[in-house]
C-alpha cells in the first residue's frame, strides 16, 4: 500500500503531465522515459529490492546495535574493572600505612630497648670499673702493709741482732719450746 502511494506521488509530480501533446505517445519522450522508470521500478520490485536493501539495512542496524550493546559490554565491564582495580590501590595504600606504621613502631621500641641495653651495659661497666679500682686499691694496701711488715721485721731482726747476745738467745729459744710443748699438750 505505501509502494502504490509513493509510486503515485512520483508520476503525478513528473514534467509529463505538464508538457504540450499527447502523453501516450512513443513520440513523446517523456512518456518513454516514465514507463522505462515504471519498468525499473517493476524490476526492482519484482526482484524484491527493496526487501533486500531493508533486509540489509535491518542486519546492518542489528550489527550496529550489537556493536553497541557490546560496547556497553566493554564500558561496564571497564567500569568494574577500574572499580576493582581503586578497591585494590586503596587496599593496598592502607596496607603500605599499616606497614609504615608498624615499622615505625619497631624503630621506636627498637631504640627504646638499645638505650635500655646500653644503660645496663654502662651500670655493669661502671660496676666493673668500680670493682676493679676497690680491688686495685685493697691490692696496693695489703702490698704497702706487706712491704711495712717486711721491714719492721727486718728492723727487728736487725735490733734484736745487736742486742742479743749467746746466752740470752739460747734462753729465748728454750722459753719457745716450753710456750710450744704448753700449748701443744
Amino acid at each position: 500500500m505505501r509502494l502504490m502511494i509513493t509510486s503515485l506521488f512520483a508520476l503525478s509530480a513528473t514534467p509529463a503531465f505538464a508538457a504540450k501533446g499527447p502523453f501516450f505517445s512513443l513520440s513523446n519522450t517523456d512518456f518513454v522515459v516514465s514507463i522505462a522508470f515504471l519498468i525499473f521500478i517493476g524490476i526492482l520490485l519484482y526482484y524484491k529490492v527493496p526487501a533486500l536493501v531493508g533486509g540489509m539495512l535491518d542486519k546492518r542496524a542489528e550489527g550496529i546495535k550489537s556493536e553497541l550493546d557490546q560496547a556497553k559490554a566493554l564500558r561496564e565491564e571497564a567500569q568494574s574493572l577500574l572499580a576493582s582495580y581503586e578497591r585494590k590501590q586503596k587496599e593496598v595504600q592502607e596496607q603500605a600505612n599499616r606497614i609504615v606504621a608498624s615499622a615505625k613502631e619497631e624503630a621506636t621500641n627498637a631504640a627504646a630497648t638499645a638505650k635500655d641495653d646500653i644503660a645496663k651495659s654502662i651500670t655493669r661497666r661502671l660496676a666493673a670499673a668500680e670493682e676493679q679500682i676497690a680491688s686495685a686499691q685493697a691490692g696496693a694496701i695489703k702490698a704497702v702493709r706487706d712491704e711495712a711488715i717486711v721491714v719492721a721485721v727486718g728492723a727487728a731482726k736487725d735490733v734484736m741482732a745487736k742486742q742479743m747476745d749467746a746466752k740470752s738467745a739460747g734462753a729465748l729459744i728454750d722459753d719457745a719450746i716450753a710456750t710450744v710443748a704448753e700449748k701443744l699438750h
